[in-house]
């Protein structure tokens, strides 16, 4: 199929075909000039990119689309997936940049939209049809930022993937030093940020308290300023995608698979365009699953708590009957008061804790799938295999 042609719809739940490598690209000096004035030179993206801005001529996806072939012969290096909220804003700046990134490389892009709103699904159908590298997946509806970052890792074919947020705070140049790094033998690299931009002094301050607290009290070293940006080898990718667990915090996920890791530091930007898609309640619930999926520290906490409290209840026994003999116990009807309502809430919130953890059972046992797939594009035919699910 040519890049040009109408994409391929596919069935739900398969992996995407083989991509295309970059190769010699095609510039004209004019796009109203017949196809016999054409000049064909070999550039990388980025000279093609700033030749076409400067003259004016063709935009950002012809720039990228050119120096793919029109043939798919070989499977791609690395695999780029992002899942994608409302961020119609960032789609053109973000493929000219991984295909600037990576030039030099056989890559596939995986485009996974997660329920959006605005323009996103359309932009996206429109980078699949004029660049067969480009698979997209429109998900049935918004299912969350971890299961869309995994629908794109189930159709990752790379052998090396890349994980990477459409809101370009982190940035697609540092792929070569992360694949720099999986060459010289790293089976997972992740991105630690040194410094964090265009961010509140709330949410760095939060972000901090988080990342004490996670380092506290997971069971595994989770490494401290460390997202979801992260490349793994084909190995440790299907290590982790044999785990199906539905509250799923990845970060953790691809420590706990082990291998040889690797860190690579860099300067997290600002938000390129749009808004956050994390509420503080959301950034909450994204705690709470990394808390509960790596630790038990929560449930021996609500223990210790109880224990604490039946302790203080015998210590305090023999002091009440001495106050008795002595004539100078009195009643207080505020200190019952709080006693109960302090014995009440560590009840509550005993109970709390342990329902988080038997919903989480609860979960795992109506195993319904992790997301379900609406519309792909680019998918051939030819390379159809379900995507991995919880075996019965």
């Amino acid at each position: 199929m040519s890049p040009s042609a109408t994409p391929n719809w596919s069935v739900v739940g398969i992996r995407p075909s083989v991509p295309s490598s970059p190769a010699t690209a095609r510039w004209g000096a004019s796009a109203g000039r017949s196809q016999a004035q054409h000049v064909v030179v070999s550039l990388t993206v980025g000279t093609l990119s700033r030749r076409l801005r400067a003259a004016g001529v063709g935009g950002v996806r012809d720039a990228c689309r050119d120096t793919a072939t029109s043939t798919v012969t070989e499977p791609p290096t690395v695999s780029v997936v992002v899942p994608m909220l409302n961020e119609e804003a960032n789609v053109d700046a973000l493929y000219e940049r991984i295909c600037t990134s990576l030039a030099q490389e056989r890559f596939e892009l995986v485009l996974v939209d997660d329920g959006s709103t605005d323009r996103t699904p359309e932009l996206l159908a429109e980078l699949a049809a004029t660049d067969e590298r480009v698979k997209v997946l429109e998900l049935s509806r918004r299912f969350g930022h971890q299961p869309a970052l995994t629908a794109g890792l189930d159709h990752a074919r790379g052998a090396a993937v890349v994980m990477l947020d459409g809101d370009l705070q982190d940035p697609p140049e540092l792929i070569p030093t992360m694949l720099e790094r999986w060459r010289a033998g790293a089976e997972v690299v992740y991105a630690v940020r040194s410094e964090r931009e265009g961010e509140s002094r709330a949410k760095l301050v939060t972000a901090d308290l988080f990342y004490r607290i996670i380092t506290r009290l997971a069971q595994i070293e989770l490494p401290r300023d460390a997202g979801d940006f992260r490349l793994l080898d084909r190995r440790a990718l299907d290590a982790l995608l044999a785990m199906r667990e539905r509250n799923r915090y990845l970060r953790g996920m691809t420590v706990w698979v082990g291998y040889t890791q690797a860190a690579v530091p860099y300067k997290r930007a600002a938000r390129a365009g749009g808004r956050t898609k994390f509420s503080p309640g959301r950034m909450l619930r994204f705690s709470v699953d990394a808390i509960a999926s790596f630790s038990h520290a929560p449930l021996q906490l609500a223990t210790l708590v109880g224990l604490a409290c039946a302790a203080l209840a015998l210590a305090l026994a023999p002091l009440t009957v001495l106050a008795r003999l002595s004539g100078i116990y009195e009643r207080g009807v505020p200190t019952l008061l709080g006693a109960i309502l302090l014995l009440g809430g560590l009840q509550l919130m005993t109970l709390g804790v342990i329902g988080e953890y038997v919903g989480r059972i609860y979960d795992e046992v109506k195993q319904r799938p992790l997301y379900l797939v609406r519309r792909t594009r680019n998918v051939e035919a030819a390379d159809e295999e379900p995507v991995r699910e919880v075996s019965s």
